[in-house]
This record gives C-alpha cells, structure tokens and sequence, in this order.
C-alpha cells in the first residue's frame, strides 16, 4: 500500500516556537521581532504552491467533477483513459476540461454501462476527440442516450468492445486489468458495469463504476490504495466484506451536492471510516487529483488545479 504523505507540515509552528524562545531572551525589541516574522511570512508565501509538481513518468488520475455522475480521466507518459463522461449536460464540461489539458487524442474511451449518468456525455467526447478504442458492456438499450452514443461511434466508424474478466490494457507503464465479466440483466443495468484496476508500481486505484453487491461477491479482491466507491455511494454497493478484501488508503465518491437520492449513505461513510480510509467527494472536495510515481501517492492541492475546476463551470 502506498504510504500517505498527506501530513501538514509542522515548519512553521517550530519556527514560532523559535520566535518565542528568542522573545524571552531578548525581550520584545520591536525592530527584531518585525524581522523575524516578516522573514516567516515571506517563507509562507513562497510555500503556497502555483503549481503541482508532475514528473514525466507520474501517473495521473482525475475524479472531474460532472455533479451526480462518473468521469474519470487517467493519465501517464502520452496514453490517455477515459472512464465514462457524466451526463448529456456534463458531456461539454468533460470536452472542455480535456481540452485544457492539452488533450486530443484517447487511447481508451469505456463506457462502464449504459445508464445517463455515465454515458451521457460519451458521445460529445467521441465527436470531440480522436479516439482510438472503446469498451463497452455487451449489453443495449432503448434510450436516447444510448442511440446518440452509438451514433457517434458509428459516425467515425469505431467499433465496440465488450471486454471479458481478466483482459488487460497498457497505459504507458500502467496496467489495467478488466476485472469481473459483466451480468447482463436488463431489468439492473448497474450489473453490467465494467470494473477496471489500475496497477502502476506499487500503486494501484479500483473504478467500481455502478456494480452492486453481486458483482462484488464474484472474485476474491486485491487490495488496492484508492477505490472509487461503487454507485456513488449507495447501499446496493460496498459490503463489509468487499472492503476487508480491498482495504482502500483513500475513497472517492463521485457524487452531486444536495442529490435527490441523498447520496452517498451513511452506512456507506461509516463502512469506509471503519476499516480507515480517508474519504473523498466530489460533491465537498470538486475535482480530485492523485498523482502516483510509483511509489507513493499524493493529491493535487495546487491553484493550478483549483483554476481548471472553477473555469468549466
């Protein structure tokens, strides 16, 4: 498991306690003791990162921030991921963020399952972007936004692949691995969501898309540093036993703030705070950034990041 290095830094409180100690020893000279804190403040400036430092090598994965809905982009050396793209009013938030990050081509574009809130912007990514693969779960329906998304794989002539347990991708030197076979009921689309693992060194994350209890009770699972909690954090997902096997360092819940579904549950929070994670939400935190070299992993708390979150919207 990757180790947290999301500690504050105690430099300034030793350098107070510093400023103290020489108060008590030379009295309070007001000309040194403007020095000395003008000195500390200008340290603090300078601490205030701009940017987030991102070696070439680092892997990069963003939780975007698309409200009540999944978009998930990852990143490392020049391959590009694309897990699901929000809703069809989510679908132009997703473009713009991509293209602010200099984005034009992806390797691989999945679809976890076909419900609005994951697709629905698919295929304003599709009409966008280059797009080298797609994946999808063999299963269809009847909706609108299920026929506009096959229209825009058909309007540049992709095919669908409908991945099997156990398949792998290459994203740079990250692996992804396909881990379930979809169940194919139409009557709960959320059975069909493709679950995809992401090892990069001694790091790895879990996309959980909508799958439920079922879906978790199929294979035993690794343990894995971040999870992306299965269905925004309802009760049809995340058992117990599904996190004793997992064990997440950290928990991502993509959800939308004041949802009519009052998402995520508490059972689902206090499931997660129980076996110690340390939660996340798109709904408190807006887009959330983690960067893995490899060895450890930390979160992007640059201004840089808080400009692209704020410049979409």
């Amino acid at each position: 498991m990757a180790r947290k290095t999301m500690m504050k830094k105690t430099i300034s409180t030793i350098i107070t306690l510093m400023i103290l100690g020489i108060a008590g020893i030379l009295g309070t000279n007001q000309d040194i003791m403007q020095t000395i804190s003008g000195g500390i403040e200008q340290e603090n400036k300078s601490n205030e990162q701009t940017t987030e430092f991102v070696a070439q090598d680092d892997l990069l994965v963003d939780f975007i921030d698309v409200g009540q809905a999944d978009s998930i982009l990852i990143r490392n050396q020049d391959k590009v991921m694309l897990i699901d793209a929000g809703t069809n009013e989510a679908g132009e938030i997703v473009v713009q963020y991509l293209k602010k990050l200099g984005i034009t081509k992806i390797n691989y574009l999945i679809g976890t399952h076909p419900h609005e809130d994951h697709i629905g912007g698919l295929d304003d990514v599709i009409y966008e972007f280059e797009i080298e693969k797609i994946y999808m779960p063999k299963i269809e329906t009847t909706t609108k936004t299920f026929e506009d998304v096959l229209d825009a794989i058909e309007s540049k002539n992709l095919t669908v692949t409908a991945p099997s347990k156990n398949d792998e991708i290459e994203l740079g030197q990250a692996v992804g691995t396909f881990m379930t076979d979809s169940i194919l009921d139409k009557d709960n689309l959320n059975l069909s969501s493709l679950v995809m693992r992401i090892e990069f060194g001694n790091t790895s994350f879990l996309f959980m898309g909508d799958a439920e209890e079922k879906n978790e009770e199929s294979i035993i699972w690794p343990k894995t540093d971040v999870l992306k909690v299965g269905h925004h954090g309802s009760n049809t997902s995340t058992s117990r036993e599904f996190l004793e096997q997992v064990s997440p360092e950290y928990a991502v819940i993509m959800v939308g703030k004041d949802n009519t579904y009052h998402l995520p549950k508490q059972d689902i929070i206090h499931n997660l705070e129980a076996i110690g994670s340390e939660i996340f939400r798109t709904d408190e935190n807006g887009t959330i950034r983690f960067i893995s070299d490899g060895s450890e992993l930390r979160i992007d708390k640059s201004k840089e990041m808080n400009s692209i979150r704020t410049s979409i919207k």
